[in-house]
Protein backbone atom coordinates (compact mmCIF):
# COMPACT_ATOMS: atom_id res chain seq x y z
CA UNK A 1 0.00 0.00 0.00
CA UNK A 2 1.24 3.28 -1.28
CA UNK A 3 2.23 5.99 1.81
CA UNK A 4 1.29 9.86 2.07
CA UNK A 5 3.08 11.64 4.32
CA UNK A 6 2.44 15.42 5.74
CA UNK A 7 4.78 16.96 8.22
CA UNK A 8 2.98 19.42 10.58
CA UNK A 9 5.30 23.10 11.91
CA UNK A 10 7.48 21.98 8.77
CA UNK A 11 8.85 25.71 8.72
CA UNK A 12 10.55 25.01 12.28
CA UNK A 13 14.26 23.31 12.48
CA UNK A 14 12.83 19.90 13.75
CA UNK A 15 10.18 19.57 10.81
CA UNK A 16 12.76 21.04 8.16
CA UNK A 17 15.24 18.25 9.05
CA UNK A 18 12.77 15.69 9.10
CA UNK A 19 11.66 16.32 5.80
CA UNK A 20 15.35 16.87 4.52
CA UNK A 21 15.89 13.71 5.91
CA UNK A 22 12.86 11.78 4.20
CA UNK A 23 13.61 13.37 0.80
CA UNK A 24 16.80 11.64 0.75
CA UNK A 25 17.66 8.85 -1.01
CA UNK A 26 17.34 6.69 1.94
CA UNK A 27 13.77 7.36 2.09
CA UNK A 28 12.18 9.01 -0.23
CA UNK A 29 11.50 5.77 -2.24
CA UNK A 30 9.71 4.38 0.89
CA UNK A 31 6.38 6.91 0.08
CA UNK A 32 4.70 8.06 -2.72
CA UNK A 33 4.10 11.95 -1.86
CA UNK A 34 5.13 14.14 1.32
CA UNK A 35 2.90 17.67 2.20
CA UNK A 36 4.64 19.89 4.70
CA UNK A 37 2.16 22.38 6.61
CA UNK A 38 3.93 25.23 7.48
CA UNK A 39 2.31 28.80 8.85
CA UNK A 40 5.50 30.43 6.91
CA UNK A 41 5.57 28.79 3.68
CA UNK A 42 8.44 31.49 2.65
CA UNK A 43 10.87 29.34 4.79
CA UNK A 44 9.98 26.22 2.91
CA UNK A 45 10.97 26.70 -0.50
CA UNK A 46 14.19 24.68 -0.15
CA UNK A 47 11.76 21.74 0.70
CA UNK A 48 9.51 22.51 -2.20
CA UNK A 49 12.54 22.26 -4.56
CA UNK A 50 13.37 19.27 -3.29
CA UNK A 51 9.97 17.72 -3.90
CA UNK A 52 7.78 18.42 -1.23
CA UNK A 53 4.09 19.95 -1.19
CA UNK A 54 4.15 22.67 0.89
CA UNK A 55 0.53 23.98 2.40
CA UNK A 56 -0.20 27.09 4.05
CA UNK A 57 -1.63 27.02 7.59
CA UNK A 58 -3.96 29.92 8.69
CA UNK A 59 -4.85 29.67 12.42
CA UNK A 60 -7.89 31.80 11.58
CA UNK A 61 -8.96 29.09 8.96
CA UNK A 62 -9.79 25.84 10.54
CA UNK A 63 -11.99 24.72 7.44
CA UNK A 64 -9.10 25.60 5.06
CA UNK A 65 -7.15 22.84 7.02
CA UNK A 66 -9.38 20.51 6.72
CA UNK A 67 -10.04 20.90 3.47
CA UNK A 68 -6.38 21.35 2.34
CA UNK A 69 -5.63 17.53 4.21
CA UNK A 70 -8.55 16.08 2.46
CA UNK A 71 -7.24 17.93 -1.09
CA UNK A 72 -3.60 15.97 -0.24
CA UNK A 73 -5.10 12.59 0.55
CA UNK A 74 -2.15 12.01 3.07
CA UNK A 75 -3.05 8.74 5.25
CA UNK A 76 -0.15 9.58 7.61
CA UNK A 77 0.49 12.86 9.30
CA UNK A 78 3.59 13.76 12.44
CA UNK A 79 2.43 16.53 14.72
CA UNK A 80 4.92 18.64 15.69
CA UNK A 81 3.49 21.33 18.24
CA UNK A 82 4.95 24.63 17.08
CA UNK A 83 7.35 26.71 19.31
CA UNK A 84 4.13 29.20 19.69
CA UNK A 85 2.86 30.65 22.82
CA UNK A 86 -0.57 29.01 22.16
CA UNK A 87 0.99 25.39 21.20
CA UNK A 88 -2.11 23.79 22.81
CA UNK A 89 -4.80 25.39 20.61
CA UNK A 90 -2.37 25.03 17.63
CA UNK A 91 -2.04 21.56 18.13
CA UNK A 92 -5.79 21.23 18.96
CA UNK A 93 -6.57 22.96 15.74
CA UNK A 94 -4.62 20.25 14.06
CA UNK A 95 -5.64 17.21 15.44
CA UNK A 96 -9.22 18.70 14.89
CA UNK A 97 -9.00 19.03 11.14
CA UNK A 98 -7.29 15.12 11.11
CA UNK A 99 -10.19 13.88 12.67
CA UNK A 100 -12.63 15.69 10.21
CA UNK A 101 -10.56 15.10 7.20
CA UNK A 102 -11.64 11.78 7.63
CA UNK A 103 -8.61 10.38 5.30
CA UNK A 104 -5.48 10.11 7.64
CA UNK A 105 -4.81 6.87 9.84
CA UNK A 106 -1.69 6.84 11.06
CA UNK A 107 -1.04 9.58 13.61
CA UNK A 108 2.56 10.27 15.05
CA UNK A 109 3.20 12.83 17.77
CA UNK A 110 6.36 14.73 18.59
CA UNK A 111 6.18 15.20 22.27
CA UNK A 112 8.47 16.00 25.28
CA UNK A 113 10.73 14.00 27.74
CA UNK A 114 9.77 15.00 30.84
CA UNK A 115 5.98 15.98 30.39
CA UNK A 116 5.32 13.77 32.61
CA UNK A 117 7.18 14.84 35.77
CA UNK A 118 6.58 18.70 34.91
CA UNK A 119 4.51 20.88 37.13
CA UNK A 120 1.40 22.69 36.03
CA UNK A 121 2.57 25.64 38.27
CA UNK A 122 6.47 25.35 37.34
CA UNK A 123 6.91 24.39 34.30
CA UNK A 124 3.56 24.62 32.13
CA UNK A 125 5.32 24.91 28.79
CA UNK A 126 6.40 21.41 29.04
CA UNK A 127 2.95 19.90 30.99
CA UNK A 128 1.00 21.11 27.56
CA UNK A 129 2.44 18.57 26.05
CA UNK A 130 0.92 15.87 28.39
CA UNK A 131 -2.77 17.47 27.24
CA UNK A 132 -1.49 17.18 23.63
CA UNK A 133 -0.98 13.70 24.07
CA UNK A 134 -4.51 12.97 25.68
CA UNK A 135 -6.36 14.52 22.99
CA UNK A 136 -4.46 12.56 20.36
CA UNK A 137 -5.16 9.43 22.19
CA UNK A 138 -8.78 10.17 22.77
CA UNK A 139 -8.92 10.50 18.50
CA UNK A 140 -8.80 6.51 18.64
CA UNK A 141 -11.98 6.65 20.81
CA UNK A 142 -13.87 8.98 18.25
CA UNK A 143 -16.70 7.55 16.27
CA UNK A 144 -16.61 7.91 12.81
CA UNK A 145 -12.91 8.93 12.55
CA UNK A 146 -9.58 6.57 11.37
CA UNK A 147 -7.98 8.79 12.92
CA UNK A 148 -6.41 6.62 15.72
CA UNK A 149 -6.57 3.32 13.91
CA UNK A 150 -2.47 3.93 13.77
CA UNK A 151 -0.97 6.08 16.61
CA UNK A 152 2.50 6.35 17.79
CA UNK A 153 4.04 8.92 20.37
CA UNK A 154 7.45 10.23 20.28
CA UNK A 155 8.65 12.00 23.83
CA UNK A 156 11.79 14.02 22.71
CA UNK A 157 14.49 14.80 25.08
CA UNK A 158 16.76 18.05 25.21
CA UNK A 159 18.00 18.60 22.17
CA UNK A 160 22.08 18.84 22.01
CA UNK A 161 21.41 21.84 19.57
CA UNK A 162 20.19 23.63 22.33
CA UNK A 163 23.54 23.96 24.01
CA UNK A 164 25.56 25.62 20.87
CA UNK A 165 22.83 28.34 21.49
CA UNK A 166 26.24 29.47 24.38
CA UNK A 167 28.90 28.97 22.15
CA UNK A 168 29.97 33.19 21.71
CA UNK A 169 28.90 33.43 26.01
CA UNK A 170 31.57 30.21 25.68
CA UNK A 171 34.20 31.79 23.37
CA UNK A 172 34.18 35.46 25.49
CA UNK A 173 34.13 33.82 28.79
CA UNK A 174 35.49 30.07 28.85
CA UNK A 175 32.36 29.60 30.56
CA UNK A 176 29.45 27.25 30.10
CA UNK A 177 26.60 28.85 32.05
CA UNK A 178 23.37 27.06 32.91
CA UNK A 179 21.18 26.94 35.86
CA UNK A 180 21.51 23.27 36.33
CA UNK A 181 23.04 23.32 39.78
CA UNK A 182 25.90 21.47 40.55
CA UNK A 183 24.40 17.93 41.25
CA UNK A 184 21.92 16.14 38.78
CA UNK A 185 22.60 15.74 35.25
CA UNK A 186 20.17 15.31 31.85
CA UNK A 187 21.40 13.06 28.68
CA UNK A 188 21.00 15.54 25.76
CA UNK A 189 20.02 14.24 22.14
CA UNK A 190 21.03 15.04 19.06
CA UNK A 191 18.26 16.15 16.43
CA UNK A 192 19.78 14.43 13.68
CA UNK A 193 19.26 11.50 16.09
CA UNK A 194 15.35 12.32 16.90
CA UNK A 195 14.88 13.01 12.60
CA UNK A 196 16.49 9.25 12.06
CA UNK A 197 13.23 7.71 14.63
CA UNK A 198 10.79 9.45 13.69
CA UNK A 199 11.81 8.79 9.50
CA UNK A 200 11.79 5.19 10.22
CA UNK A 201 8.22 5.04 11.97
CA UNK A 202 6.77 7.48 9.47
CA UNK A 203 7.59 4.88 6.11
CA UNK A 204 7.06 1.67 8.22
CA UNK A 205 4.14 -0.49 7.25
CA UNK A 206 2.14 -2.83 9.15
CA UNK A 207 -1.21 -4.37 7.85
CA UNK A 208 -2.98 -1.79 10.24
CA UNK A 209 -0.97 1.20 8.85
CA UNK A 210 2.27 1.69 10.49
CA UNK A 211 4.10 -1.14 11.90
CA UNK A 212 3.17 -3.33 14.63
CA UNK A 213 6.29 -2.61 16.10
CA UNK A 214 5.08 1.10 16.53
CA UNK A 215 1.46 1.06 16.96
CA UNK A 216 0.44 2.37 20.06
CA UNK A 217 4.04 2.83 21.64
CA UNK A 218 5.14 5.94 23.61
CA UNK A 219 8.84 6.13 22.70
CA UNK A 220 10.89 8.01 24.70
CA UNK A 221 14.06 9.41 23.44
CA UNK A 222 17.30 10.60 25.23
CA UNK A 223 20.88 10.73 24.21
CA UNK A 224 23.07 7.88 25.63
CA UNK A 225 24.72 9.71 28.09
CA UNK A 226 23.92 11.53 31.36
CA UNK A 227 26.08 14.45 31.84
CA UNK A 228 25.82 17.06 35.02
CA UNK A 229 27.48 20.53 34.02
CA UNK A 230 30.85 19.97 34.46
CA UNK A 231 30.68 16.64 32.17
CA UNK A 232 29.36 18.99 29.60
CA UNK A 233 31.91 21.24 29.80
CA UNK A 234 34.49 18.57 29.55
CA UNK A 235 33.12 17.33 26.46
CA UNK A 236 32.96 20.85 25.06
CA UNK A 237 36.59 21.46 25.92
CA UNK A 238 37.65 18.17 24.68
CA UNK A 239 36.27 18.87 21.24
CA UNK A 240 37.18 22.59 21.05
CA UNK A 241 40.83 21.65 22.83
CA UNK A 242 40.43 24.82 24.99
CA UNK A 243 40.11 24.68 28.51
CA UNK A 244 36.05 25.42 29.35
CA UNK A 245 34.68 25.39 32.68
CA UNK A 246 30.86 24.82 34.02
CA UNK A 247 29.01 27.62 36.12
CA UNK A 248 26.15 27.25 37.93
CA UNK A 249 23.90 30.33 37.30
CA UNK A 250 20.65 31.61 38.53
CA UNK A 251 17.19 31.59 36.92
CA UNK A 252 17.66 35.38 36.38
CA UNK A 253 21.13 35.40 35.14
CA UNK A 254 20.00 32.71 32.72
CA UNK A 255 17.49 34.52 31.37
CA UNK A 256 18.88 38.28 31.00
CA UNK A 257 21.74 36.05 29.41
CA UNK A 258 19.23 34.81 26.81
CA UNK A 259 17.35 38.04 26.38
CA UNK A 260 20.86 39.88 25.18
CA UNK A 261 20.97 40.72 22.00
CA UNK A 262 23.50 38.03 20.85
CA UNK A 263 20.66 35.48 21.83
CA UNK A 264 17.64 37.92 19.90
CA UNK A 265 17.23 35.44 17.21
CA UNK A 266 15.79 32.76 20.26
CA UNK A 267 12.14 32.95 20.29
CA UNK A 268 10.37 33.32 23.55
CA UNK A 269 8.05 29.94 23.62
CA UNK A 270 11.68 28.38 22.69
CA UNK A 271 13.34 30.41 25.78
CA UNK A 272 10.25 29.62 28.37
CA UNK A 273 11.37 25.67 26.87
CA UNK A 274 14.35 26.29 28.18
CA UNK A 275 14.46 27.33 31.44
CA UNK A 276 11.61 24.98 32.60
CA UNK A 277 13.62 21.72 31.19
CA UNK A 278 16.74 23.48 33.78
CA UNK A 279 14.05 23.79 36.36
CA UNK A 280 13.43 19.69 35.83
CA UNK A 281 17.18 19.21 36.01
CA UNK A 282 17.52 21.42 39.09
CA UNK A 283 14.63 18.85 40.49
CA UNK A 284 16.40 15.47 39.88
CA UNK A 285 13.53 14.72 36.92
CA UNK A 286 16.38 13.84 34.36
CA UNK A 287 18.47 11.85 35.57
CA UNK A 288 18.55 8.82 33.50
CA UNK A 289 18.62 7.57 29.94
CA UNK A 290 16.17 5.92 27.51
CA UNK A 291 18.00 4.39 24.52
CA UNK A 292 16.47 0.87 24.28
CA UNK A 293 14.04 2.00 21.27
CA UNK A 294 16.79 3.75 18.99
CA UNK A 295 18.91 0.65 17.64
CA UNK A 296 15.85 -1.75 16.84
CA UNK A 297 14.50 1.30 15.37
CA UNK A 298 17.58 3.17 13.44
CA UNK A 299 20.12 0.55 12.72
CA UNK A 300 22.45 2.71 14.57
CA UNK A 301 23.57 3.71 17.96
CA UNK A 302 22.95 7.37 19.29
CA UNK A 303 25.27 10.20 19.04
CA UNK A 304 26.89 10.85 22.94
CA UNK A 305 27.77 14.01 23.40
CA UNK A 306 31.86 14.12 22.74
CA UNK A 307 30.73 12.71 19.91
CA UNK A 308 27.99 15.87 19.10
CA UNK A 309 30.63 18.94 19.98
CA UNK A 310 33.24 17.03 18.12
CA UNK A 311 31.06 17.52 14.99
CA UNK A 312 30.30 21.17 15.84
CA UNK A 313 33.84 21.55 17.68
CA UNK A 314 34.31 25.01 14.90
CA UNK A 315 31.58 26.60 16.48
CA UNK A 316 33.93 27.19 20.02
Amino acid sequence: MSRSICITAADGQTGHLITELLLSNQFKSKFTELFCLTLQPEKCKDLEEMGAKIIAHHHSDPAGLVQSLKDSRADTIFIIPPAHAHKLRHARDVLKAVAAAGTIKNTVLLSAAGADLAEEKTQPHIRQFTKIETEMMHLGRAGGTGAGTCQCIIRAGFYAENLLLYEKDVKKDGLLRLPIGDVNSFAPIALGDVAKVVANILVSKGKEGLSDQFRGQLITLTGPTMCNGVELAAAVSKAAGVDIQFADISDMQAKQLLESETYSDVDDPDKQYLFEYYSLVREGKTNYISTLDFVPITGEEPMDPPQFFKMHEAEF
